[in-house]
């Protein structure tokens, strides 16, 4: 039997609608804790070791879009099994070679127990090697929305804005978004759930399908 059947999947300890759970932490920034950051979006993310090619990316990309993510009054927090010496190191050679500071705090969890208490890592697993994944966090504390992704596929900076921008977008009504959406894009309405709307409809798609007006950053 493969072992990896029997290991729960990252984010399987938490779901969309849970509460993020609080912890305080040492940061590239000093002491942290996430309920300090309670009245604003916040996105969450582990990264799998320091100096490593994509996570070198990843930072680099996210740091050059960080005015973006306060545009959205959104902050973003990494954590990391490294060090908090080697989180300084990291930051350094990236402003050195890539002329950006990270200015997010990276996190210290060389026990585990903050990627644990969220899914990021197995508790089978000895470190977060493998695990990608990120929390986007409302202004309540709600974690919206979760992604994960391979140690060898980095994150896509455009795809996090444009999750943020729909979730802030569909929490002003009742609208969604629809595949592919795009701030100024045209939303769905909620349907109407009732036999009288699905006859007096004007198509047979037109009760469920049925666009508005758009929403969010033009």
């Amino acid at each position: 039997m493969d072992e990896t059947a029997s290991r729960p999947a990252p984010c399987a300890g938490l779901r969309i609608g849970d509460l993020a759970p609080d912890f305080a932490a040492r940061s590239t920034l000093g002491d942290v804790r996430l309920s300090d950051l309670r009245g604003r979006w916040l996105i969450l993310f582990s990264h799998p070791a320091d100096f490593t090619p994509v996570c070198t990316t990843e930072f680099v990309a996210l740091a050059r879009a960080a005015g973006e993510f306060d545009k959205r009054d959104c902050a973003l927090m990494a954590l990391s099994v490294d060090s908090l010496f080697s989180h300084f190191a990291w930051l350094r050679l990236i402003r050195d070679r890539f002329g950006v500071e990270v200015r997010f705090p990276i996190v210290e969890d060389p026990t585990l127990v903050i990627g644990r208490a969220y899914g990021m890592v197995s508790a089978h697993d000895a470190d977060s090697a493998t695990v990608r994944t990120t929390f986007f966090i409302d202004p309540e504390g709600v974690i919206r929305a979760m992604t994960c992704y391979p140690a060898n596929v980095g994150r896509s900076t455009p795809e996090m804005l444009r999750m943020l921008d729909a979730l802030q977008a569909v929490d002003s009504g009742q609208a969604l978004a629809p595949a592919n959406w795009q701030p100024g894009d045209p939303m769905l309405a909620q349907p109407d759930a009732t036999l009288d709307a699905v006859y007096a409809a004007d198509s047979e798609t037109g009760w469920f399908l049925q666009e508005t007006g758009g929403k969010g950053r033009a």
